[in-house]
């Protein structure tokens, strides 16, 4: 029994393995990487209900590539040539 377990893992594992994106899909998905990098994101919110009065909430997120320093055009071309095995076909979309 084990035997079979040992030899099914490498077969799931490859199962579980992406397909690559073409391109422009790992472009758009990259974008946002790219737009990360060159600094911390955030949101604010604030509501109001007739039953749960106000709200509000705040988020901030500060990723590892801006941390490090990395060039947000770098890590766009990075990703996309991990993503789809091509380079870019256009240029990162940033702020």
């Amino acid at each position: 029994m084990r035997a079979a377990l040992l030899l099914a893992l490498p077969l799931m594992a490859g199962a579980c393995t992406q397909a690559p994106l073409s391109p422009l899909d790992a472009a758009r998905v990259c974008e946002e990487r790219a737009r990360a990098a060159q600094g911390p994101t955030g949101n604010v919110s604030v509501g109001a209900s007739s039953r749960g009065g106000l709200s509000s909430g705040i988020s901030i997120g500060v990723t590892d590539d801006y941390l490090r320093g990395r060039d947000p055009f770098e890590v766009y071309e990075n990703c996309v040539v991990a993503r789809s095995g091509q380079m870019p076909v256009r240029p990162p979309r940033l702020r």
